[in-house]
């Protein structure tokens, strides 16, 4: 859609003009980000994240005040881990990766419906939305793609990295973890140093520009049908 601005080139710098959309769209994405892992891991069992107050929808039980400052001004930040207990799952493996992917595609939902919302809107009713709205619309959609994408880079602390450990067999498993806090310097390495242009953000661009050709093809092929 030519009316569907693309801000994935540099979604790390945000204008005045942009941070409430901004702020916004983080509040969301994060918040139910990690209210999917929390539900999923009391499905299967564990409580841990309910007996702390995490299996809700209110923002102030999910974000972490300096992790959600620090990517409006450096592009890179995060929420309050939920705690999960793996020995309180009723099958460990599975659960384990199913509430690792719980949190990225709960983010891949609220783009989907938000992109939704945005074509029909703009590119099918013809306009007639308040711009803020758009512009909000836009926010969730791109922030939401890019955390998808990311949360499902192969490095720890990440849910990739995790969904990874889950499907590798026990002696992989177990070197995976003697290692882990190497991988973590690594990637912080990678995240806040200019490296990130040349390993990362290549494949988040990648990554987040296939998601939004597929999100434009399935609802242009939907509204194609019903118009």
């Amino acid at each position: 859609m030519d009316t569907f601005r693309n801000l994935f080139e540099s979604v790390s710098v945000f204008s005045l003009e942009e941070l409430p959309f901004v702020v916004i769209a983080l509040i969301l994405a994060f918040t139910v980000h990690e209210f999917a892992h929390a539900y999923v891991a009391y499905k299967f069992g564990d409580t841990t994240a309910k007996d702390q107050g995490r299996l809700t929808l209110n923002p102030v039980q999910h974000l972490d005040p300096f992790g959600t400052i620090l990517i409006l001004i450096a592009g890179f930040g995060w929420a309050r881990p939920v705690p999960v207990m793996r020995s309180r799952f009723k099958n460990p493996r599975l659960a384990g990766i199913l509430v690792s992917a719980a949190g990225p595609l709960s983010n891949f939902l609220i783009a989907f419906i938000a992109f939704g919302i945005f074509y029909f809107y703009v590119g099918v009713s013809g306009g007639g939305v308040p711009p803020f709205v758009v512009d909000l619309l836009q926010m969730i959609v791109e922030l939401n793609i890019l955390l998808f994408v990311f949360n499902l880079l192969p490095f720890p602390p990440l849910d990739g990295y995790r969904i990874i450990e889950d499907l590798s067999p026990p002696h992989v498993r177990a070197k995976l973890s003697q290692y882990e806090q190497y991988g973590i310097l690594l990637f912080l390495i990678l995240v806040i140093t200019p490296l990130d242009q040349y390993t990362i953000w290549p494949f988040l661009q990648t990554g987040m520009n296939a998601t939004g050709q597929a999100f434009s093809a399935i609802f242009g092929t939907i509204f194609s049908i019903f118009s």
